[in-house]
């Protein structure tokens, strides 16, 4: 009894440190995998679970002792005779909305509905028409692309279609507040002149802040070949609520670089700041694509003033953890495969980017038309952490070295673009879709945790690294069902100690990284298996 009772009580609980993990009761519905924390309200925890390949699911659990209470499936309405495709669920103030899109052929319009779900699951026979969005074709239908408020009180929803015809690529953008009435809009069709050499237009980014402003970031770019010089038009679009949501712009100058890439994070210090990745130009004009090193911006939205543009090149250090030494030595500079995986406002003003190496791998379609199934093979390897001062400079980086990948199938129409062609691109949409969650890549990334000035990493990592940080012994996660969670901590020089759990448990629970609800600083809902044992717990970081 008691050998049993302490096997119950390990599978029950993990510890690394200051970091627990605790877990509920056994989920013994076997109705598919949680892909989604949705959140927590009213003495409930929502999730959002996906059987097989688009039956979704509502799983709702009791806060308290984490125990499944009900599940219930998603069925959207039929809207003239036309089935709604799931797109996303959300919960403002303690209201959960299903959110679904149908395509009108015949009309080419794309509409977005939101569904309103009572706290036992069930959906209102009801539903609010958010967007009616005229398109050009079907293939060109474009995407719809989703943000919360920081206090998750509004939810901003934005759709980006092509118009090739016209030359243009046209986006919409509108803000709901709790009971989804419409508290902001704007439209706008951008035209483009993709002759122009190396031409490239993309949507980077787009954030509400907690004053209910609304922001987008547009990067335009293309070389000059008759002045030889590389051309970045490099905008954040500002719709205040104070100002009665009338458009600002602000010009950020770059000169001799190109952006990348870029992410926002809207502070309580009334700033905006864009952060990414940029390129060295040559002198014909032509940009490098490789990454010299990140930038920051800081908008004050006071008096839409550009603060402390600084673009700090990658250190010799971080290039040999990247690179090696040898490729270091030369000069050479980073490959263009690392996105912005989160953005952290330390406690004196500075920032934490986190960026991942991500690839995703196509493979050959097996089948034909809508009958064909593909594999993709996502990859999440090492993150370079860099900590900027408040003025924008570099203060210290570092690289948490692990090598993560999954594979999935998934059905090829499935595979139309989105809002995304050529010469133009939705950044905002570079992310694991869900309905490929819940067969693997869920397993990938981290969970950052910033608290009282110390950054601390969590992931899943292969039992041979334990105690290894050097990028260039590691060993590949392999089975993720047979990984153990990791813990780096950051000190305030970057120094990284890592802490494993003091003895591997066989058969213990997985973490998934990809599935959890940050609830504070030091508290996050978090999901588990291990084959076909699956719990909600609690990840506390301790005093």
């Amino acid at each position: 009894m008691f050998f049993l009772f302490l096997g119950l009580f390990a599978g029950a609980q993990t510890k690394i440190d200051k970091l627990s993990m605790t877990y509920g009761q056994e989920i013994t519905d076997d109705k598919g995998k949680i892909i989604k924390i949705i959140g927590e309200a009213n003495g409930k925890i929502y999730t959002l679970v996906l059987k097989g390949k688009s039956d979704y699911f509502l799983k709702i659990f009791d806060s308290k002792e984490m125990k499944l209470l009900t599940s219930a499936p998603i069925i959207l309405p039929e809207i003239k005779d036309k089935d709604v495709d799931f797109e996303e669920v959300f919960l403002l103030n303690d209201k959960l909305y299903v959110i679904g899109s149908v395509y009108h052929r015949k009309d080419k319009i794309y509409t977005l509905i939101a569904v309103q779900v009572s706290e036992k699951g069930i959906l209102s026979k009801n539903f609010i028409t958010m967007f009616e969005s005229q398109v050009a074709k079907s293939s060109d239908r474009g995407a719809f692309y989703f943000k919360l408020s920081p206090d998750e009180r509004m939810l901003l929803a934005m759709h980006t279609a092509l118009f090739d015809k016209e030359d243009a690529m046209k986006y919409e953008i509108k803000m709901f507040d709790e009971n989804m009435v419409e508290a902001f809009s704007t439209e706008d069709k951008v035209s483009y002149d993709d002759n122009k050499k190396d031409y490239q237009f993309t949507i980077s980014d787009f954030e509400i802040n907690y004053k209910d402003d609304v922001f987008l970031v547009v990067n335009e770019g293309y070389r000059d070949n008759k002045k030889k010089e590389k051309v970045e038009k490099f905008q954040l679009h500002i719709f205040k609520k104070a100002n009665a949501y009338k458009k600002e712009v602000v010009n950020i100058d770059v000169k001799d670089k190109e952006i990348i890439n870029c992410k926002m994070l809207s502070t309580s210090k009334n700033t905006v700041q864009l952060v990414g990745f940029y390129s060295s130009v040559r002198e014909s004009g032509r940009a490098n694509k490789e990454l010299k090193g990140i930038y920051n911006a800081a908008i004050n939205l006071a008096d839409n003033t550009t603060n402390n543009l600084k673009f700090n090149e990658f250190d010799y250090a971080t290039k040999v953890k990247l690179l090696g030494e040898r490729r270091a030595k030369k000069g050479k500079d980073v490959k263009p495969l690392y996105s912005i995986q989160s953005i952290i406002e330390k406690e004196d003003g500075g920032l934490i980017v986190l960026s991942e190496y991500r690839m995703i791998y196509v493979g050959q379609t097996q089948g034909f038309g809508p009958l064909g199934f593909t594999p993709i093979t996502y990859t999440a390897n090492e993150v370079i952490v860099t900590s900027l001062k408040p003025d924008g400079t570099h203060e210290w980086s570092n690289v948490v070295a692990k090598e993560q990948s999954a594979t999935v199938t998934a059905a090829s129409f499935n595979l139309f673009a989105t809002g995304s062609s050529g010469n133009f691109n939705v950044a905002v949409g570079l992310s694991i879709p869900l309905g490929v969650m819940g067969k693997g890549p869920e397993y990938l990334s981290v969970i950052p945790i910033y608290r009282n000035g110390q950054l601390q990493v969590v992931f899943n990592d292969n039992a041979k690294n334990k105690g290894v940080t050097d990028i260039e012994k590691i060993k590949s996660l392999g089975n993720y069902n047979n990984a153990i969670p990791t813990l780096f901590t950051f000190d305030d020089k970057g120094n990284i100690t890592r802490k494993d759990p003091e003895e591997v448990i066989k058969n213990q629970l997985v973490i998934r990284p990809g599935v959890y609800c940050r609830k504070n600083d030091s508290e996050y809902i978090i999901y588990a298996s291990r084959k076909s044992q699956d719990k909600i717990g609690r990840m506390i970081l301790e005093d």
